[in-house]
């Protein structure tokens, strides 16, 4: 068995031999069981999404299988929720490493994907995830439940997720709701698909905002979900790969947009780097770890993200995965979902590190 520092560096030199090699083309490698998953899940879905905007909650629940919070360690971490606003449904799921309690830990406060539409921390594969990251990194994981588009649109679910951080932010409700050894001057905020374009535009409302004691100081968007009027190539070309389709992108922006003509798909939330993008070059913007793969119909606003961010001059990092699509890393019998939680730990450790000798100089 190699270790997993000796497997990650494994997979860093194998993309920096491409440029001398010419690689063989990719092509979507995926098991049957993995296959299967992503065709009921993506058939669910597609069943749910009404004409008419609105989505058949009812149908979904039958195909929702829930884990609820494990006072018990399993595998090495405890959970348990916590209620930011009984009102609007808002609360989060921390998920605490039982073998590090004496450690300082930082926080990751993860946002799930779904188009904004769907899913929440409970769903049995976010919950499995952020016990990985949990365990894996190891970090205290804050998971969010904000309220879903269409009943709720644009900022609902981004005001949700920013109140969560001045929750953690009030020393009580941190003492009450997290962990002694849980470092909010070291917080991550990440998400993968939505949950993406929650970690980048929740991070910029936290960049203008004076927080008493929390402190962003990395973001990690796993395949952000983005988009703009313009039809990118990647979404022409891999129609018909998994979960991700021009027809269902469209339901979800509309069910996501309020209702006005100042709303379309360049809107600055969707399309962050487009036409109405927002001077970053001002901002203190943390660093910036962002995951693309070659099978993700959504890969070119993801790779044209990654290209603003350098541009606007923040530390910004690209790992690409050619043979995997949208949400590969909630597989757990992939490899490369292993990989990509050994690759967030690795950005988590090293932006720690950095901004630990700063405090220290």
């Amino acid at each position: 068995m190699i270790s997993h520092t000796h497997h990650l560096s494994l997979v860093y030199s194998a993309t920096s031999m491409e440029a001398t090699a010419k690689p063989p083309a990719p092509s979507l490698s995926l098991p049957w069981k993995t296959r299967i998953a992503l065709s009921v899940l993506s058939t669910f879905t597609d069943a749910s999404c009404r004409k008419n905007g609105t989505v058949n909650r009812r149908l979904l629940n039958l195909f929702d299988f829930r884990s609820p919070p494990t006072s018990k360690s399993i595998n090495g971490v405890t959970s348990h929720d916590v209620v930011v606003d009984q009102a609007r449904k808002l609360w989060f799921r921390v998920y605490v490493p039982t073998q590090h309690v004496g450690e300082d830990l930082p926080v990751i406060v993860f946002f799930h994907g779904g188009g904004f539409v769907f899913l929440s921390p409970d769903v049995m594969a976010y919950d499995a995830v952020c016990r990985r990251f949990a365990r894996k990194v190891p970090a205290v994981v804050v998971s969010v439940n904000y309220r879903l588009a269409p009943e709720h649109r644009y900022p609902s679910q981004h005001d949700d997720c920013f109140d969560v951080l001045k929750f953690l932010d009030d020393e009580e409700n941190r003492s009450k709701s997290l962990p002694e050894n849980a470092n909010l001057l070291r917080c991550f905020l990440v998400g993968d698909s939505a949950g993406g374009n929650l970690a980048h535009n929740v991070t910029q409302r936290a960049c203008e905002f004076n927080f008493r004691r929390l402190q962003v100081i990395g973001v990690v968007a796993i395949q952000p979900f983005f988009g703009g009027e313009e039809r990118v190539e990647s979404e022409t070309r891999l129609e018909g790969t998994p979960i991700v389709s021009v027809k269902r992108t469209d339901w979800m922006w509309n069910a996501f947009l309020p209702q006005g003509e100042e709303f379309n798909r360049d809107h600055p939330i969707i399309n962050v780097s487009g036409p109405k993008a927002v001077d970053l070059s001002k901002t203190d913007f943390p660093a910036t770890l962002v995951v693309i793969a070659g099978f993700d119909a959504l890969r070119d606003w993801q790779k044209r993200y990654y290209e603003w961010m350098k541009k606007c001059g923040k530390e910004v990092y690209l790992v690409e995965y050619p043979n995997m699509c949208h949400a590969f890393y909630i597989f757990p019998e992939l490899p490369e979902s292993t990989q990509l939680i050994g690759q967030v730990r690795e950005f988590i450790h090293k932006v720690s590190s950095n901004v630990g000798s700063l405090l220290t100089n």
